[in-house]
């Protein structure tokens, strides 16, 4: 008879039953025998025989000190908590927010700090982390001269130009949508430690105002802009900058949710009656574009041509495909303060911006 292997260990175990009887020693054991016994258990089938439990190894006491060393120095590096001296207020944005807007509402809890729990010596109010000491502006102007030394001759700044202006330069920072953020100022000082200038590509909305972008960077950093064409700068650090003696920066761990501003748009612009401002937006629809503007492209002759328009029309049209709503909406603002004008409508990425009365009451005065 053939049998599996492990049912010749069923036989072997169950042999003993079968001598005690000698007058069934002589019948042929068949493997239907076997499964026409339900009742009693077979201990040794292997597919149903119960698992061996494993123990596992005791940690030694080396090692117990050793993780125990490992959560300690994880939870100091955890509370700690970094004292800047930097005098302004720790925002996500410089060059993109107005301090003196206030939101109307958050979008997340302001207690919730994106420079971590407990990582920061200031208080995180929902929009900025404001300094707790008052701030001596002449000490700060005077540290500022002091570090800047005297100035660049044309000859230095023409070689420093030369040295980093190019594309294929390796100390090169891209400023986005997000402006002048607080996490770019440590990667600047990180650039000064190996490097004299740093070169800064600026895209998207901030270009519409680079005198902002500049005075943002100077005011912040330390540093000055010895040389700007369109969207290129390059950041100087100074001739007695020391990166062992730099400023601490706190680094926000992430993103923090843009609060809730005023409505940009009403409903009915000031100055003008309900149908009147219907009008105008149909007229601004209506109207060819302006230009039109790509996608983290460069602005920096936007607002001459706004203002050349308004000369002679009364409402503009933007074309701002493929650019994105909230990136619609910030151009308005920022066209808003710089032309000036007034936004009336946003729609299908389309922005209708009108001049306004005050240049009506101007010539009808003169």
């Amino acid at each position: 008879m053939k049998l599996f292997p492990w049912r010749r260990l069923t036989v072997q175990a169950h042999g003993i039953l079968y001598c005690k009887i000698p007058s069934l020693s002589f019948i042929n054991f068949s493997p239907s025998l076997f499964h026409s016994q339900p009742e009693q258990e077979d201990i040794f089938d292997p597919p149903f025989s119960s698992t061996l439990k494993t123990h596992k190894p005791q940690k030694s006491i080396t090692e117990k000190h050793e993780n125990a060393a490992s959560n300690e120095d994880s939870e100091k590096a955890h509370n700690f908590t970094v004292n800047s001296d930097l005098p302004f207020d720790f925002r996500y944005s410089y060059s993109e927010t107005n301090p003196a807007v206030e939101p109307i509402g958050f979008r997340e809890p302001p207690r919730f700090s994106p420079f971590g729990p407990g990582r920061l010596d200031r208080k995180w109010t929902g929009t900025s982390a404001p300094c707790l000491q008052p701030v001596d502006l002449e000490k700060v102007a005077e540290e500022r001269r002091r570090i800047l030394g005297e100035p660049l001759s044309e000859e230095e700044t023409a070689e420093l130009v030369e040295k980093y202006r190019h594309n294929d330069c390796s100390r090169q920072m891209n400023l986005g949508r997000g402006g002048v953020t607080h996490n770019m100022l440590e990667d600047i000082h990180g650039h000064w430690k190996r490097a004299e200038a740093v070169r800064i590509k600026c895209l998207g909305v901030p270009t519409l105002d680079m005198d902002n972008v500049c005075s943002h960077l100077e005011e912040k950093s330390g540093g000055k802009v010895i040389y700007r064409h369109i969207n290129i700068l390059l950041l100087y650090r100074g001739r007695h900058y020391d990166p062992k003696s730099r400023p601490t920066v706190p680094v926000m761990l992430w993103k923090p949710l843009a609060p809730i501003y005023p409505k940009l748009v009403k409903n009915v612009a000031e100055d003008l009656t309900f149908e009147e401002t219907k009008a105008m937006r149909n007229k601004g629809l209506n109207a060819p574009p302006l230009t039109k503007l790509s996608r983290n492209g460069v602005y920096v002759n936007v607002v001459g041509k706004v203002r050349a328009a308004f000369e002679t029309e009364e409402v503009v049209r933007l074309d701002c495909t493929h650019v994105g709503t909230s990136d619609c909406k910030r151009i308005g603002v920022k066209l808003r303060d710089l032309v000036p004008c007034v936004p009336i409508l946003f729609k299908d990425e389309q922005i209708i911006l009108w001049r306004g009365k005050k240049d009506e009451e101007q010539n009808s005065n003169s």
